[in-house]
């Protein structure tokens, strides 16, 4: 049975034969999970930005996953596993795209779930305990995408280094799966611990991602050291759940307790970001992530990694809030404004509640321009956004389109019940004249509103009825605004009644 495997693979029978030994000595399969290989694998996925992250093993007819994260497999068939060549090697193993590698193109993991494309993997060597002191590949850490992709050359040598930290732990298991012969070897061991748990704190500071436990039938917790360091608390003794609770502000609480009693009940792994505070009081942003540790088949506690993002949250904000929002006015953009109209038009069907859409030009703005200068056109589109963020204004959505084109979303049903004096307020904000030398250039906007009703039957409509009520509103006077579907325009002309009776 081993020759066929052997030949699978290519190893020579005695060597196949001694690496197996060496991993039955490691008495390793099919151990529960252990926090520190779980935390290993965790960072390397989420280091890397990849779907799976793996502590493989490579027995005679099967992969065996010590860790995994991003894969609900427990093993694999040996002749599946792309490890399987990995062990072969003394370095890294890289396959960017398997469809293209004649090795795994017709592999049922690449053709069939989990669909696997990219593929790393860094073996990981344990010592024999022999007298020539060979060493054997027992499996790999390995990374896997569903997407092409390439390793840089900083991010091999990361894979590297988490496989060593991986290794420490597996040649620790080894030597201390041995009697210890002298009080000599015993420090040695005791050293060798020292430093793996060193590098595993290390590895832990570096992704700032710590582990926890929390034990079912007393809700007690054991946190590592990382995870005291994101709560802004001492090393010691960690909080009772209930206390730990209180770190989060009230809505994130509930979210947290929620799915911490849904993953108990259900077995289904727990992946939640939210709101956190720690203990001096910093906002901060966390990701947890944790699943149901079994014995004998029933639920005993829970493990998982607590990370401090964010850094990585605030860049993702910023960089939304950037994608989906005007630089001049700092109102929404275009894009943002195509998806939040999309938004409201399923609410407001769904819901059958009133909405409408105006869309918004201005008048002789290219005059202001030309005259005053373009700083002076972008003061003015300044204050056209102020004007529509007001705060009588706060449950509307503007946005703008480009150039002198605004647009605004209005779901209130009290302004949707009286649109023309909405408009008539709208058109007497928008007046906004631009003093230039001894002239005045005057400036007002023209608006066309149009109602959501059974005839739209997309944002494209509704867009288009606003349009041809703003083309009527611009045949009749500028400065003046008309709604689809009903004959004559709005004017402004009782605009200070209006402002009066709002003030």
């Amino acid at each position: 049975m081993v020759g066929r495997a052997v030949e699978k693979i290519g190893l020579p029978y005695e060597i196949e034969a001694a690496r197996l030994s060496t991993l039955a000595d490691l008495d390793i399969l099919d151990t529960p999970p252990e926090h520190e290989f779980d935390t290993i694998v965790e960072i390397a996925r989420r280091s890397f930005g990849c779907k799976i992250a793996l502590v493989s093993l490579i027995d005679e007819h099967r992969q065996w996953f010590k860790a995994k994260s991003g894969l609900h497999a427990c093993e694999t068939p040996r002749g599946q596993a792309f490890c399987s060549y990995a062990i072969l090697r003394d370095d890294l193993m890289v396959v960017p795209d398997a469809t293209e590698d004649p090795r795994f193109a017709d592999n049922p993991l690449v053709k069939g779930p989990p669909h696997m494309r990219f593929y790393a993997g860094m073996p990981l060597r344990v010592g024999s305990g022999r007298d020539d002191g060979a060493s054997f590949a027992m499996g790999t850490l390995c990374i896997i995408d569903t997407v092409p992709r390439t390793l840089s050359p900083g991010d091999a040598d990361m894979l590297r280094r988490l496989a060593k930290l991986v290794e420490s732990l597996l040649n620790t298991r080894a030597a201390l799966a041995v009697a210890l012969k002298t009080e000599s070897e015993h420090r040695t061991l005791l050293r060798q611990l020292d430093v793996t748990h060193r590098q595993f704190r290390q590895a832990e500071r570096m992704t700032n991602i710590g582990s926890w436990t929390l034990t079912l039938a007393d809700e007690g917790m054991e946190w590592s050291e990382q995870v005291y360091r994101i709560h802004g608390l001492p090393t010691g003794s960690p909080p009772p759940l209930d206390a730990a609770l209180r770190f989060y502000p009230p809505r994130a609480r509930a979210e947290v307790a929620a799915a911490l009693a849904h993953t108990i009940a259900t077995g289904e792994p727990l992946d939640l970001e939210t709101d956190f505070v720690n203990a001096q009081g910093q906002d901060r942003r966390v990701r947890t992530l944790g699943e149901v540790e079994l014995r004998d088949g029933v639920p005993h506690a829970l493990v998982g990694v607590f990370q401090d993002i964010t850094e990585r949250h605030r860049i993702e904000q910023a960089l939304r809030r950037s994608a989906d929002t005007d630089d001049l006015t700092q109102l929404a953009n275009r894009a943002r404004f195509n998806d939040m109209l999309a938004r409201q038009m399923f609410a407001a069907r769904r819901t059958d509640l009133p909405l409408a859409l105006l869309l918004i030009d201005l008048d002789h703005f290219k005059t202001v321009n030309d005259r005053a200068g373009h700083r002076a056109g972008d003061v003015l589109l300044k204050a056209v956004a102020e004007q529509l963020t007001a705060p009588y204004l706060a449950d509307c959505f503007a946005a703008r389109l480009g150039g002198d084109e605004f647009v605004m979303i209005v779901t209130d049903e009290a302004m949707l019940a009286d649109l023309p004096s909405l408009l008539r307020r709208l058109l007497a904000d928008l007046r906004l004249p631009i003093a230039h030398g001894d002239a005045v250039i005057p400036v007002s906007g023209t608006i066309g509103a149009a109602f959501l009703d059974s005839d739209v039957i997309d944002a494209s409509a509704l867009l288009h009825n606003a349009d041809l009520a703003l083309y009527q509103a611009k045949n009749a006077s500028r400065g003046t605004a008309a709604i689809f579907g009903r004959a004559g325009t709005i004017t402004s002309a009782d605009a200070a009644d209006t402002r009066s009776r709002a003030a």
